[in-house]
Formats: structure tokens, sequence, C-alpha cells
């Protein structure tokens, strides 16, 4: 597809510079702007078996190093408090945030304590559910993600999930043992993997309908520049040309039954939550190692290194160790144009208040380039809303973006001290939370 081509091509221009950090030696992340909305991230950076194309930031679990991040955790929460910001809303991400369920409940209720929290989403793996962690979580969390991939025999061995998690049938089966448990059940794959034909798509399509889960999110297949080379050696290269034509089989097989809610989230309930907490706010705070903030236009990326973090904390700082270059006014209009068309629709009236300037003149070509390839469904003089084409444009966007911030984050993890590098020679598979996002993103 042209259209598609256009986007990669541009955003692997325009992402380098989006996304280009330094170095900084800041003590902690700016004061919140009054009047300002702001969602808080917890990333959790531990799994039992570490996956080969992961990109986020995660080391082999060990109960020892776990507990005593648990620790440095909540004491950075309680820094964020200290600058005077409040949170409606916690998403929780990994690595595989239920490790350990009695650290990760002590810090959602800590978060509770010292925030205004509303809802919480933490992401999970399929061996951690049942009674146990719904015995923990149900009344502390909204929005369970699991990492399931697909419930293909043959591709999870390609992905090395069989081994650790069991034969699709037994993932439907736990999956369906915790169904109903949450207000928000949601279920990650992935489509597009080289391997993957149309049959196992749909195949995998049907097995979710019947999961009892109430909300999917189909991630394309993603990777960086690093680890494309990597699963091309492995399972052979991405067909782009044929990630529209899976795109299109995904949101007709669903609609019967479930109802698009952003670009790659589908959801039973009209009110369930959705993934992507950018969509709901514009900006978002980051603790723990490996995090992102991005704030009045500027993002600040955490520590990688346990040890630093470990060290930061303890002598009463936060964890920033690197910033980018401020947004330009573009820059920002193109933010708010991406997150607000990738949750499918763009708000007129909150984008010229917020920047004083209507989106048909501060993004004129953007505009044009959508309503020229047939993206844009309509118009009513309030929102901007997109055809079926429209939201897997806004996907594709989002794909390219989260690529690009892999390799940023595959260049992190090779600038470790040499000690923690071997954390991640260690083991083989990986128990990482919204296990498919983490696979599909390089």
């Amino acid at each position: 597809m042209l259209s598609e081509r256009v986007i990669t091509s541009a955003l692997r221009v325009l992402n380098r510079s989006y996304l280009h950090q330094r170095p900084t030696q800041r003590d902690s992340l700016p004061a919140p702007t009054p009047g300002r909305s702001y969602v808080l991230y917890a990333h959790v950076p531990f799994c039992e078996r570490l996956c080969l194309y992961c990109s986020f930031n995660r080391f082999l679990y060990r109960e020892d190093r776990a507990r005593a991040y648990f620790r440095d955790l909540r004491a950075e929460m309680r820094m964020v408090a200290d600058l005077g910001y409040d949170f409606p809303s916690l998403y929780i991400g990994g690595g595989t945030p239920t490790i350990l369920l009695d650290e990760l409940s002590e810090t959602i209720d800590l978060a509770r304590e010292l925030f205004s929290i509303e809802e919480v989403s933490s992401e999970t793996s399929p061996n951690h559910l049942g009674p146990e962690l719904v015995d923990a979580l149900q009344d502390r969390v909204q929005r369970l993600s699991v990492g399931i991939q697909s419930f293909d025999d043959t591709l999870l061995r390609q992905m090395d999930r069989y081994e650790k998690y069991g034969s699709g049938l037994e993932v439907f089966d736990q999956i369906r043992s915790v169904a109903g448990q949450f207000h928000s059940l949601n279920v990650d794959m992935i489509f597009n993997f080289p391997s993957q034909t149309e049959e196992m798509l749909r195949r995998d399509i049907s097995l979710l309908k019947a999961s009892g889960a109430n909300q999917t999110t189909f991630y394309p297949l993603m990777a960086s520049p690093k680890t494309r080379v990597e699963l091309a050696r492995a399972v052979g290269h991405i067909d782009y040309a044929r990630e529209a034509r899976y795109y299109r089989i995904i949101a007709d097989a669903l609609s019967d039954e479930f109802t698009a809610t952003s670009a790659w989230t589908y959801s039973r309930d009209v009110d369930s939550m959705i993934d992507e907490y950018i969509v709901d706010f514009g900006e978002y705070v980051g603790i723990g190692s490996g995090a992102l903030s991005f704030l009045d236009g500027r993002i600040y990326g955490n520590t990688f290194s346990l040890k630093e973090y470990s060290d930061l904390i303890g002598a009463g700082r936060m964890s920033v160790a690197k910033e980018g270059l401020p947004y330009t006014k573009t820059a920002r209009y193109r933010y708010r144009f991406v997150t607000d068309l990738f949750g499918l629709r763009l708000d007129k009236e909150r984008f010229r208040r917020d920047f004083g300037v209507p989106v048909e003149r501060a993004l004129a070509a953007e505009l044009a380039f959508m309503r020229l390839t047939g993206g844009i469904a309509g118009d009513d003089g309030r929102y901007i809303t997109l055809t079926e084409k429209g939201r897997y444009l806004l996907m594709v966007i989002m794909r390219e973006t989260l690529a690009s911030s892999n390799d940023l984050r595959d260049h992190a993890r090779e600038a470790l001290p040499l000690e923690e590098r071997m954390l991640l020679l260690e083991g083989e598979g990986c128990d990482g939370a919204d296990a498919s996002e983490r696979l599909a993103a390089g």
C-alpha cells in the first residue's frame, strides 16, 4: 500500500529527532503544570525467562533483586507525590508486574494513598493466571492485560513460548478461568508474524472470541532495525505488504461482537478501559528503571541500570538519566493529531483551545494526506473520525514510533555495565507481561 510506505519512510526519519535523548544530571522530573491531567506509569523489569526479541527493559527474575526494586519503586512514587503530582490512573507494565503479587499489591495500595487513583491497569502473563492472582488483584486492578500472542502451537514454538506456557488450548483455558473477574480482561495478540497464515489468524480470532475476554489488542509485528535482522534470520522477513490485508481480516472478523476502541484495540463493552493511556492523557510520568515520561513537550528517560537506579533512589534522587529536546510547535501539533486519532477521533475544539490555532491550519498537509488516502470518515465540526483505512494508517504510525523507541532501548541495554548485561543472557523465553506487545515491538 503506497500510503503505508509513505508514512513508514517519513516516520523513520522524523522519529530520530522526536525521540532523541541526551544524558542529564537532573535530580528529579519537572513539577506539574497546574490544571493539567497526567497518568502514572510504573515499570517492573523482571521476567522469569527472557524473550529473544524483546526491547523493553527487563532482567532475569531473582526474588531478592525484585523485592529491593519494588521498595525503590515505591520510594520514587513518593518523590513524585512530593513534587505535587496527582493521577486518576495508574498503568503498570514490564517485564512481568505480577512476578511478586504481594509487592505489586503494596505498590498499588500506596499509589491509592498518595494519589486520586480511580483505575489501575496491570500487565501479566498466562502462567500467572489463577485464583491467587484473582484474590490479590480483583479489587485492586480494573484492567488486566494478558500477553498471549497466538493460540497456534506452531507460532508459539517459534516464539519460544510453547515450553513455558503450554499449548494454545491450555492458554485458552487459563484465560477462561479468569474471564469475568475483572472490569476489563484484555488479551494481547500478534499478527503478521512471518510464518503466520491467514488460516492461523482466523483461528486465533475465533478462539479469542470464545475465550471470555471482553477486550483484545492485535499488535502488528514491530521490530527495531537491530531486531529486524535477527527476526529475519530466525523466522523470516516481515511482510508489510501483507499487513493491511491481515488488519482488514481482524477488523471484519471481530465486528460482530467487538467495537474498535483504538486503532488496534477492540472491546465488547463501550466502557472498557482502552489499551493506550496516551489517548486519554497527553502527558505522563514514568517511574522505574527504563520508564519514559513526556512532560511539557519533552521526553525524559530513566536509567536502564538496576544498580544506578538503586543508587539514585537511595540518594534521594529520581532516576532520570536522559532528556529529549523540547518539541517544536509542529511536533506538538502532530503528537496531539496522532494520539487523538489513534483513539479514533480528533477533538477540534480541544485542539484549538490548547494550541490557539485550528487543526486545519496547523496541520493542513497531514489532514490533506489523510483525506486523499481515504482515511477520514467524517468531520461534524467538532470531531474528525476515521475510516477503517484511517485506523490502519494510525496503526502504522504507532508501529513505526514504537519500533523507533525500541531502537533506543536496544542501545540503552548495550550501554549497560557488563555485569548487568550478563543478566540479559541468562535464561530463555519470556514471562514479559503484555508479551505480544513486547515481541511485536521487537
